[in-house]
């Protein structure tokens, strides 16, 4: 029978010793712990989501707090309700970041997704991002010298549906076989659409965001079906009260004559890339432009590459826009978590 090497018997202090270790190696949730101030959303939560006690008994509420750090949890390791429950109970950096030990109650699954629901129904995600754009702002690292905007696919799981269904889910209506049938419904998807980029097809939506040139925080976003083309949000995305003179840095699919006119209207600097087209094609001096500009503008690519990679990817088991703008907003929103320690 295989021996098993123990150098010694457990200890009192075999935990700490454990923690030290993952110090050591670059706990980043340890890092974020230190860094972050997450007691500066506590108003908002408890403002929206504190209930009245029915009466007296039964379990007392876990602390908001608590459980909004779960939700960033969620995003960053991309996890499911269930995953999220059995990780915090198994990692050790999961429950020093939330600050249980072995002996406290972690919430189960059902908790955390309806924390989350609440969060969607009275859309509190946007006042949490809002919140902490603020405190990025007192503490001068939003810049303000330029604004780069960008677009990039969230896929979802695809529908299994009739012809007849699609087309009338792409007219923007609900099939009546839906509305027969709650519990289908309850799993149809009637916001995400198809659409086709360099011959890959994706399904799904569009996350458009706008980001500070200098520092690349995220200073704004907004969640379209897949088939939006990124030039059409350009106007909701932009805000002259906040932008007005800066530099606007963005591909060449914002360069329309609609678009450019916007960038005018908003009193920003175009820094567009320039398009070539079929007898007009880009002159050296347009081609060197476009080459200056994105120097700038790629800075985008950092941030979709941080959720693609640190966030393990941008596929989302969830159904409905709504709930897409919730988890998106956390995304965001953990992006710029992490990013305000890497600047600070």
């Amino acid at each position: 029978m295989k021996q098993f090497k123990r150098h010694r018997d457990y200890g009192f202090f075999d935990q700490d010793i454990r923690l030290s270790k993952l110090s050591q190696l670059g706990d980043p949730l340890e890092r974020l712990n230190k860094g972050i101030d997450f007691e500066i959303f506590r108003e908002i939560l408890e403002q929206h989501l504190t209930k009245q006690a029915k009466g007296k008994g039964g379990r007392r509420a876990y602390d908001y707090v608590l459980m909004f750090k779960i939700l960033i949890l969620q995003r960053y390791y991309n996890l499911s309700d269930d995953q999220v429950e059995y990780q915090i109970n198994d990692r050790m950096s999961f429950m020093r970041f939330l600050d249980l030990t072995i002996a406290d109650d972690v919430p189960d699954s059902k908790t955390v997704w309806n924390l989350r629901e609440q969060l969607v129904e009275q859309e509190i995600v946007g006042l949490l991002f809002d919140r902490f754009i603020k405190e990025l702002e007192k503490l001068n690292l939003i810049i303000n010298a330029g604004k780069i905007v960008d677009a990039s696919f969230i896929e979802v799981p695809i529908q299994r549906n009739t012809k007849d269904e699609n087309e009338e889910i792409k007219n923007g209506g609900t099939p009546t076989s839906f509305e027969d049938n709650p519990h289908k419904k309850s799993q149809k998807d009637v916001d995400a659409r198809w659409t086709k980029k360099n011959n890959v097809v994706y399904f799904g939506y569009k996350s458009h965001v706008k980001i500070d040139a200098k520092s690349k925080l995220i200073t704004g976003y907004l969640i379209t079906n897949a088939s939006k083309h990124d030039s059409q949000v350009l106007d909701d995305l932009l805000d002259s009260s906040k932008d007005k003179g800066e530099d606007l840095y963005a591909d060449s699919a914002y360069g329309g004559e609609k678009q450019l006119e916007i960038i005018k209207e908003k009193q920003m600097n175009n820094k567009v890339g320039e398009q070539g087209y079929k007898n007009n094609p880009l002159t050296d001096l347009q081609k060197a432009s476009n080459k200056e500009k994105s120097k700038t503008r790629a800075r985008v690519e950092h941030v979709f590459g941080f959720m693609e990679m640190s966030m393990n990817g941008m596929y989302l088991y969830v159904i409905g826009i709504k709930r897409i703008e919730a988890i998106v907003g956390l995304m965001n929103l953990t992006w710029n978590l992490f990013r305000k320690l890497q600047i600070a």
